[in-house]
């Protein structure tokens, strides 16, 4: 399957999603974010990519055509996808989010699990919609919260996470998507 990434940040989820889905190809990555750590990383790997405002989407569908793109992998994209990018691919946009939704949409979703009072989180990767953070979900996975966590603490433990659960669910759509092409 060739995979299109989409970043906005480090580029830690781009990077695993590179090192642990070796059957599939990240054939390019976009950021929105000129210098941004993922662009760094891309370079370091060898993967083709290019900035690109995050409103161009246009742009943004152009060059995920070119690439032949089966699937794109929102990690860590921290803007919202309008329909233009969502009909050019519809059921084929992922993404990676740092809650157990339907809980804590959007951002800050880790401030508010603290916040709550609550035990647990998690992270989540689900199908884009229109409608934030609710296209159907593919997989979570759960992280405890302790009364010491910190925003930082957290954090990182979620995103060890979504290390695990995001090639899983690129497994789980690429299965699907044979199924259906078949």
């Amino acid at each position: 399957m060739r995979l299109g990434v989409m970043c906005s940040g480090n580029g830690s989820n781009f990077e695993n999603i590179v090192r642990t889905c070796r059957e599939d190809e990240v054939v390019g990555m976009i950021h929105n974010k000129e210098k941004c750590g993922a662009s760094k990383r891309a370079n370091k790997l060898g993967i083709p990519h290019t900035h690109v405002k995050s409103k161009n989407e246009e742009l943004i569908v152009d060059v995920m055509k070119a690439w032949k793109v089966d699937l794109i992998v929102l990690a860590g994209w921290m803007r919202i996808i309008t329909p233009k990018l969502i009909n050019a691919f519809p059921d084929r946009i992922i993404n990676v989010h740092p809650s157990l939704l339907p809980k804590y949409k959007g951002l800050h979703a880790v401030e508010q699990a603290l916040d709550s009072g609550d035990t647990t989180t998690g992270c989540t990767v689900h199908y884009v919609t229109e409608e934030l953070d609710s296209g159907a979900i593919i997989c979570q996975e759960q992280v405890h919260i302790f009364p010491h966590d910190t925003v930082q603490s957290l954090t990182k433990v979620i995103q060890q996470r979504e290390y695990e659960i995001l090639p899983r669910a690129i497994e789980h759509v690429k299965q699907r998507l044979s199924i259906a092409i078949n």
